[in-house]
């Protein structure tokens, strides 16, 4: 992939793919989420990229609303379990005024206390909807499961009872121990030139706090496989069977996500929709997904169904386990699923804001981006032996924890 990068002395790292658009993305990933948080700023870095928007040192709300909007331009943030993004989309002869206001609300913002009384409400609001969605809640609930007594199996959106007592210094406390230049990618997508990108980077980006030194990151250790019930008192059961997984930086994590998506993916050929749904009908939705992070990962498998039909729901799974487990993929059935697998990436590199932020994300992860050839390089050197003996690793059912909403 044809890519340029640079780094300011005080260390945040740039990256700029050109493309001939008239569109060009930018914005910053910053190496901060959920996991970061102390026990007492649960939900704290989802309420920073909340407040972000709320005013500046030359800004107020309004104005950072409308900077971009008011030329048919947009910014966007969102907060996982390791990052904290904020990225533009506009044209690129407003650029400029992009990368500008990315800065401003990153390193400049002051978080008023009047705005967080506001953003607060707006945040439990959020948590409310959030939990009147339980197909969306299980997550959660399975991930506090999986990562027991870890910050990393902390749901992103927070504490309310912590939330309402947040103030301007707990915000800025915060940034000071997160928002450091130097654990930061600034990406950049577009017709520009890279020399004038520096230009403006050492303009826009530099920063008068006075950060302190960040944590580093503790891994999960023990993992115990458990099951549980939670009632919930809705029409269907939800249900999630998963297990620990592997880290970005494992060998076997493209054979991970080659047996995910042969037995779960977007897929509708995927191996569980073809036996929950198409074969037998009890299930609506079901798939599975694999999430690595730095440290450590989780796969795992969710369907919804009539209560009356999860048990049978639940031993189809297992069986569908069980064959990957037991047999070994033919020739032809891996080269069909390799083959799958690399055009779904393949297509996915033609959204081009996807592609931006894949662009900061694997920058910061790997310090390097791979093109589509060497990505399918590694696919290609997934064999059906050590395909069969992942699944051995992650689906034995000794191993799984499993969770119902009844």
């Amino acid at each position: 992939m044809n890519y340029q990068t640079h780094i300011l002395s005080n260390g945040l790292q740039l990256i700029h793919k050109p493309d001939k658009n008239a569109v060009t993305y930018c914005g910053i990933v910053v190496n901060t989420g959920s996991r970061d948080e102390n026990e007492n700023e649960h939900g704290m870095a989802h309420f920073i990229e909340h407040m972000l928007f709320k005013g500046t040192a030359k800004r107020r709300s309004a104005h950072i609303i409308n900077r971009l909007e008011n030329v048919g331009g947009e910014l966007n943030a969102f907060t996982s379990k390791e990052e904290t993004v904020i990225y533009a989309t506009t044209l690129n002869e407003y650029f400029d005024r992009a990368m500008e206001l990315v800065a401003d609300i990153v390193f400049r913002s002051n978080f008023p206390q009047k705005e967080i009384d506001k953003e607060v409400v707006i945040i439990l609001d959020e948590i409310q909807s959030y939990n009147d969605s339980p197909s969306e809640l299980i997550y959660d609930d399975f991930e506090e499961m999986i990562f027991e007594h870890h910050s990393i199996g902390h749901n992103i959106l927070g504490d309310p009872g912590l939330l309402q007592q947040y103030k301007t210094a707990n915000a800025i406390d915060f940034v000071k121990k997160q928002y450091r230049p130097d654990e930061m990618i600034f990406f950049s997508m577009g017709d520009l030139n890279f020399k004038q990108v520096i230009k403006r980077a050492e303009k826009y980006f530099c920063s008068d706090i006075d950060f302190e030194a960040k944590a580093e990151r503790i891994a999960p250790q023990s993992y115990t496989p458990s099951r549980r019930e939670i009632e919930k008192n809705t029409h269907q059961v939800h249900c999630m069977i998963g297990n620990r997984a592997y880290d970005l930086y494992h060998p076997d994590r493209m054979g991970m996500y080659l047996l995910n998506n042969i037995l779960g993916g977007p897929g509708m050929n995927s191996l569980l929709n073809l036996s929950l749904r198409e074969k037998h009908g009890l299930v609506y939705n079901v798939e599975s997904s694999y999430q690595p992070f730095t440290d450590t990962g989780m796969w795992s498998v969710y369907f919804g169904c009539d209560p009356e039909n999860a048990d049978r729901c639940e031993q189809l799974v297992y069986a569908e386990f069980q064959k990957l487990m037991d047999q070994k993929l033919s020739d032809n059935a891996l080269k069909k699923y390799k083959l799958q697998l690399m055009g779904q990436m393949a297509i996915a590199t033609e959204h081009k804001e996807n592609l931006a932020l894949s662009l900061g994300k694997s920058y910061l992860r790997y310090g390097k981006i791979d093109n589509l050839d060497v990505v399918k390089q590694h696919i290609e050197a997934v064999t059906a032996e050590r395909l069969q003996e992942i699944a051995n690793e992650i689906f034995d059912k000794k191993q799984l924890t499993i969770l119902k909403y009844t």
